[in-house]
């Protein structure tokens, strides 16, 4: 798996990390606030029950680094009342087919639902206020309310937010749009002013917010007409200006199994549209390989390679005591370990009875189940071992090395698995090929390598030397992804352990050069996809990812991003366990 053509520094994985961080804290508020458990950011873009949830309202897109704390909150809020207020079924009934009326539609049902804020939550209200003021005045900065169009849909949103009961406007606001609210309020003003008496009525509502949205329409064709008229460069700057400004999404719709408009961009439909029929091939099996690592590094190079690992993890300073009680919490089971004897209650022991006749005041004469927390459960790491990930491999190697010591003493079973290619563009299979005629989408074109460095039923103290192989960068090359979760898959299914967990380390995407350039489909990237997507949908094993300076959320719904950068200290496991704990209690149990 080789990372895109520019790999993210330092500062670019930090930040991206806060932006993953500040996603789940918001997606966590919605699920608390809506009661709706299946709420998540995939990928930077929400999701609800598993499909992408369209958020076409303007004012719900705040942007890292440009607004505040405050802002999240408000938006958080505000999805949240609408995932509780708005019914999709009449919310697509009444939804007008032209961009602009759907548009004005969209915001007017949204500040419907934020008016309905329970008055015991003062907070809420005041993060709904903060967001869509900052909002209003990014709004201003930008110039739009200088042309005609602009004006009248922030004159739309301003007199609607008042009406709704989101507070007063300010005297600069109030002043700036005085004459186009009187001129809109003799164009919509009957059903304008049915809007807070029916708020508490969805469907009463749409119909008089369907009627405010086509009017506009119509007002907005009349001035865009009038401006091609005059000019017809600027009119269609000034409309393309607006839809920025006012951060539309306007795609056409798709239906999705909630009922909801798709609002994920066309690629990123092409992509999943393309995963889900895909026809993965494989143009010849004959050259693929499966080692154990101790076989791919000499003896005398593995002993030292795991004398270098076990320095460097002295060095981090762990707390090997506390990261195993805190996967205990997360693993295991009360199991039976037998009884305890010569206890004063519980169950009478037959053994005593003699006991109550030559000495009638000792009543230890009863026993006790003993429970004792057990890890039943294997966890597989499975390590992309492309040419790209040898710049973190020691950091990779403390932390698989320290997290499998850890989990063998609750009682969990560790597999470590590698994948990667025989060479670099291509191998044997390419030349293959080439020899039989090119024939066209001939599919993947390189030997696949699959390095076992430890099997589940080998102890940590026996796999040692071979998981120290992993240093041997060397041998890395690129990254068939879809094929080694299908084989990682594979290994978890024929184990017995009541929890199954897989976690993906990677870096980048798959790639391997000769298969990209000969096939019209990039067929790696789609296979994994597909693969990921079903291994999630199945339930059979839980599946998460962890991302070695690149989010990989477009891929696994549950992965979590990691800086590498500084010292593997315990902040870093406690974010591993935070997804392990993620992922086992997102997955639909079936055995």
């Amino acid at each position: 798996m080789t990372t895109p053509p520019t790999t993210p520094g330092p500062d670019l994985a930090q930040e991206e990390r806060r932006q993953q961080r500040l996603e789940e804290l918001s997606a966590a508020m919605m699920r608390a606030l809506s009661a709706q458990k299946d709420i998540r950011y995939r990928g930077h873009r929400l999701e609800w029950n598993g499909q992408p949830y369209p958020l076409r309202p303007p004012h719900l897109h705040p942007e890292q680094g440009k607004d505040d704390l405050g802002s999240f909150r408000g938006t958080a809020d505000a999805i949240a009342l609408r995932l509780r207020h708005n019914n999709p079924d009449i919310h697509r009934q009444w939804l007008p087919a032209q961009p602009v009326a759907r548009l004005v539609f969209e915001l007017l049902e949204q500040l419907r639902v934020e008016s309905l804020v329970e008055p015991y939550h003062p907070g809420s209200k005041h993060n709904l206020h903060h967001r869509f003021t900052a909002w209003s005045n990014q709004f201003q900065a930008s110039g739009q309310t200088e042309n005609h169009i602009g004006l009248l849909l922030f004159t739309l949103a301003q007199m609607s937010w008042v009406q709704l009961g989101g507070g007063p406007l300010d005297e600069a606001t109030e002043m700036q749009i005085e004459s186009t609210r009187m001129f809109l309020l003799r164009e919509i003003g009957p059903p304008f002013g049915l809007l807070r008496r029916n708020c508490q009525d969805q469907a009463a509502f749409a119909e008089q917010a369907q009627r405010i949205a086509l009017c506009l329409h119509g007002m907005i064709d009349e001035l865009s007409a009038e401006m091609l008229k005059n000019d017809e460069r600027k009119a269609d700057e000034l409309a393309d200006n607006t839809k920025k400004a006012f951060g539309l999404l306007l795609e056409p719709e798709g239906d999705g199994e909630d009922g909801l408009a798709q609002s994920q961009s066309q690629l990123e439909l092409r992509l999943r549209q393309a995963a889900e029929r895909l026809e993965y091939r494989i143009y010849s099996e004959q050259f693929d390989k499966q080692w154990p690592a101790e076989k791919r590094v000499r003896p005398e190079l593995l002993r030292s390679l795991r004398e270098s690992l076990d320095k460097r993890i002295r060095e981090q300073g762990l707390n090997l005591n506390l990261l195993t009680k805190k996967l205990r919490h997360l693993l295991a089971r009360p199991r039976l370990s037998g009884w305890r004897f010569g206890e004063e209650d519980g169950r009478l022991d037959g053994r005593r009875l003699p006991t109550l006749v030559t000495s009638t005041a000792d009543r230890r004469v009863f026993k006790q189940e003993q429970i004792e927390p057990h890890g039943d459960a294997v966890v597989t790491f499975l390590i992309d071992n492309s040419g790209s990930m040898r710049a973190h491999i020691e950091s990779i190697a403390m932390l698989v090395d320290t997290l499998a010591r850890a989990l063998e003493r609750v009682g969990a079973k560790v597999e470590i698995l590698g994948f990667t290619t025989g060479h670099w563009n291509g191998g044997k299979p390419l030349r293959q090929w080439q020899r039989s005629g090119r024939p066209a989408n001939p599919g993947r074109l390189n030997e696949r390598c699959h390095v076992v460095y430890k099997t589940a039923d080998t102890s940590w103290r026996r796999a040692r030397p071979a998981i120290a192989a992993l240093l041997k960068g060397d041998l890395f090359r690129e990254g068939l992804d879809g094929e080694a979760l299908q084989w990682a898959e594979q290994r978890l299914l024929e184990r017995n352990e009541q929890d199954r967990l897989l976690v993906v380390i990677s870096d980048g995407c798959p790639m391997d050069t000769a298969t990209h350039q000969t096939n019209e489909e990039d067929i790696l990237d789609l296979h994994l996809r597909q693969v990921a997507n079903r291994l999630e949908r199945s339930g059979q094993l839980a599946l998460c990812a962890l991302g070695v300076g690149l989010d990989l959320s477009s891929y696994y719904r549950h992965s979590q991003l990691l800086d590498l950068n500084k010292s593997l200290d315990n902040r870093v496991f406690d974010e591993v366990l935070t997804l392990m704990s993620k992922a086992l209690g997102g997955r639909q149990t079936k055995k």
